[in-house]
């Protein structure tokens, strides 16, 4: 892809973005706005309207209490007086907040086979499609295995996915023993040299004690049959349940040890907040995050991007 294409590319994921996050903007951030610009003073009443905006915008309570307490710190450090001076602290802290490891993509330089799981109805399968159009246009080698057999159009779905993003699919029938399918796609991505293996699962949070026996077979496969393969665990949330959304992914990672999350439906009736609240309170990366249904509509997570987005005036 030519670098103009690229940055043209860019340009239009972040007014995706933008209008993603315009309810924050126009809720949440809009209320900041008006407590930085009505108070002539710092003082305990300041902050309080502050913290009740966030708590507003799904940052939920627990970390709006962190971020107030942590923005008292700074504003008293850099002794800032005036309310204004304290919106430019607040932008700097929830980007220092949802900051991305430095190795959360070091999946790309290995082998590697990912486990993507989450509750039905948040856009996991989609996001598998997705997920594989994007690494593919970055030059990997990508296989998708269908292995959410309990759920009728899931294999039909991801095949279409599968031929819109032009990677290969491994599947099997609807009932079929999800391990199997996973021992299918691991074989198949050893001999193809597969870069990365994506594992479409089933998600049942109703029955944790039989989605958590199918997840520890499905590792035990890979364990066994691909041992040198770089392993990792992700969860699909859906940005508009907002502190539910974090409830989901806590019950996935007591049975999954979930290293990164990809954030759906980030398309105007979602309130941001909850990117900052699921990375703070679980420690978990927020690697993808989605705005659209379209194939190009998921892009890694970048929190410079993301605050930008929420904060930037209107009018801009």
């Amino acid at each position: 892809m030519a670098e103009t294409e690229k940055v043209k590319e860019k340009t239009g994921f972040f007014e995706k973005l933008k209008n993603g996050l315009s309810k924050t903007r126009k809720g949440m951030m809009s209320g900041l706005n008006a407590v930085f610009h009505g108070f002539s003073e710092i003082d305990d009443d300041f902050y309080e309207e502050i913290e009740e905006m966030l708590v507003m915008g799904d940052v939920g309570v627990k970390t709006s209490g962190e971020i107030i307490e942590e923005l008292k710190k700074a504003i008293k450090e850099n002794k800032i007086k005036e309310p204004m001076g304290a919106r430019e602290l607040l932008c700097n802290m929830l980007k220092e907040k949802m900051a991305v490891p430095g190795d959360a993509y070091d999946f790309e330089n290995q082998k590697s086979v990912i486990m993507i799981v989450g509750v039905n109805g948040v856009g996991k399968t989609t996001t598998v499609g997705k997920l594989a159009g994007r690494m593919k246009e970055n030059g990997k080698k990508v296989l998708v295995a269908a292995a959410d057999t309990f759920r009728a159009a899931a294999n039909e779905q991801l095949t279409e996915w599968s031929k819109r993003a032009g990677v290969d699919i491994i599947s099997s029938g609807e009932g079929t023993d999800p391990a199997s399918v996973v021992f299918d796609a691991v074989n198949a991505a050893k001999a193809r040299k597969t870069d990365v293996l994506l594992c479409d699962t089933a998600g049942r949070l109703h029955n944790k004690k039989n989605l958590m026996e199918e997840l520890r077979k499905m590792n035990k496969v890979v364990d066994r049959e691909y041992p040198d393969a770089h392993r990792e665990t992700w969860v699909v949330l859906d940005a508009t349940t907002g502190q539910n959304a974090i409830n989901q992914a806590r019950e996935f990672d007591s049975v999954a040890d979930l290293n990164g999350i990809v954030l759906t439906k980030m398309d105007g009736t979602a309130k941001g907040g909850i990117a900052i609240a699921v990375m703070n309170e679980l420690n978990i990366p927020v690697k993808y995050i989605g705005v659209g249904e379209g194939i190009d509509d998921l892009e890694r997570f970048n929190p410079e991007e993301f605050v930008d987005a929420l904060f930037i005036n209107e009018e801009e």
